[in-house]
């Protein structure tokens, strides 16, 4: 299919009078970026499977360390600036970050993706797969289809002149997956870089969604909700059962019930989540270091004096997260017989709010669409979508979430990434960028 749009669109621009100009067109520079997009297919599939059989998982360092390597010449030979930034500290391996330098005053653009998967080197699913128009492997759409569709719209920009003036810094961690510890160090580059910039393009993978009659239609992502996570504590008066509901209490389980069951009919609103993942009570009873596992002992003869319970809180914006972690504060404080417990909410990805400055992105992006031809997209549902790292710039910058290819079963041994949306996303990327690199600040 090489050159097909392009040749469209350049003969229905031939056939349409001056008078006709004030409907959306496609320029000549936009023309060569669609051409050189469809030129560059094998180039893009090529350096695909090669990031996809480079093992990445998030605590794998030395691969993450190789696939930046892989990259690193890609955005040299476009004439960036690449530094990486060392995260060892994280027990994480580091972060990419290329910089182009272009015309001054003009807007500064920051281009988010990841070099990590969730597939670690003990996984059996660790190859690159071709069949049709579909590849699987891991990470093939979350991240390294966004990667190089990312790179697919520079190269783009670069063969029709409109990345020479353009001031853009691509930005690609190396932890998005399984985010290094401490945070403050793991993401302090990202939020200083996104205070730096006036757009933030995220290039994780295009949602679709089921249109009016049933079928998949591309949405346009302009939130994401944040993942917390949090541990509720009880301590309680132990004792032979038979007295409890007396002056012992009622235990620890007891109570860790009555909370949850505050927090689940006092707490959820819109737009807002909560899931309580793991739980355990008994005489004894703790999580364990990787937060991951929880023990309990005890006897059915026993008042149990300990239970705890680990869950995530999803919200779509600040102002709704404190409301919620407050709710859930006081409900924890409210007293209950014979025992006592305590909340703690940890760091988690922030959530991006559906702001004003990201709809206006979406309408210029709708523009790149009416321009090509192709239909409008609707905002996604922010249910629909989980955190990810452009949420950590989101209070600073306006965004847009999804410039990278459309995929099936992200985060499993079943991910596949369509392939013919690489080369879409990559058309639509390299417009909306030269668009956006072309206004003033």
């Amino acid at each position: 299919m090489p050159n097909r749009l392009a040749a469209a669109l350049l003969a229905a621009a031939l056939l349409i009078p001056a008078s006709a100009h004030a409907a959306p067109s496609v320029t000549a520079p936009e023309r060569r970026m669609v051409a050189a997009v469809e030129a560059g297919e094998a180039r893009d599939l090529a350096l695909l499977e090669r990031l996809v059989n480079q093992n990445s998982g998030s605590r794998n360092i030395p691969g993450v360390k190789a696939v930046a390597a892989l990259v690193r010449p890609e955005f040299e030979a476009l004439g960036f600036a690449v530094r990486w930034l060392p995260m060892e500290q994280t027990g994480r391996a580091g972060h990419l970050v290329a910089t182009h330098t272009g015309k001054p005053g003009a807007k500064r653009l920051l281009l988010i993706g990841h070099l990590d998967t969730v597939f670690e080197p003990d996984s059996p699913f660790q190859t690159f797969t071709r069949k049709g128009d579909q590849a699987s492997g891991p990470g093939v759409a979350d991240n390294k289809g966004g990667v190089v569709a990312m790179l697919a719209a520079l190269r783009a920009m670069a063969a029709a002149g409109t990345l020479k003036g353009a001031n853009v810094v691509a930005y690609l961690t190396g932890d998005e997956e399984d985010a290094g510890e401490p945070q403050s160090a793991a993401r302090a580059d990202l939020i200083a870089a996104g205070k730096a910039a006036d757009v933030a393009l995220d290039f994780e993978g295009l949602a679709r969604d089921a249109g009016p009659d049933g079928t998949l239609v591309d949405m346009g992502s302009i939130a994401r909700r944040s993942a917390y996570s949090w541990t509720i504590a009880v301590d309680a008066r132990s004792g032979h059962s038979s007295g409890v509901f007396g002056a012992s209490g009622d235990g620890a389980i007891y109570a860790l019930s009555r909370i949850l069951a505050a927090i689940r009919a006092e707490v959820p609103e819109p737009n807002l989540t909560l899931n309580v993942g793991m739980i355990a009570g008994g005489a004894e009873a703790a999580l364990a270091s990787d937060q991951a596992h929880v023990s309990a002992t005890g006897k059915t003869n026993i008042i149990p004096a300990k239970a705890v319970a680990r869950g995530d809180l999803r919200t779509l914006s600040p102002e709704q997260n404190t409301r919620a972690q407050q709710r859930m504060a006081a409900i924890v404080a409210r007293a209950y017989p014979g025992a006592t417990a305590t909340i703690t909410f940890e760091d988690g990805y922030p959530p991006m709010a559906p702001t004003e400055g990201n709809r206006a992105l979406l309408d210029k992006l709708n523009g790149v669409n009416a321009a090509l031809g192709l239909p409008a997209m609707a905002p996604l549902d922010p249910l629909k979508r989980g955190a990810g790292d452009i949420s950590f710039v989101a209070a600073d910058v306006p965004g847009l979430v999804g410039l990278g290819p459309a995929s099936k079963g992200d985060h499993t041994p079943d991910e596949t990434v369509d392939l013919p949306s690489l080369t879409l996303q990559a058309k639509r990327a390299a417009l909306l960028m030269s668009r956006l690199a072309a206004e003033n600040k």
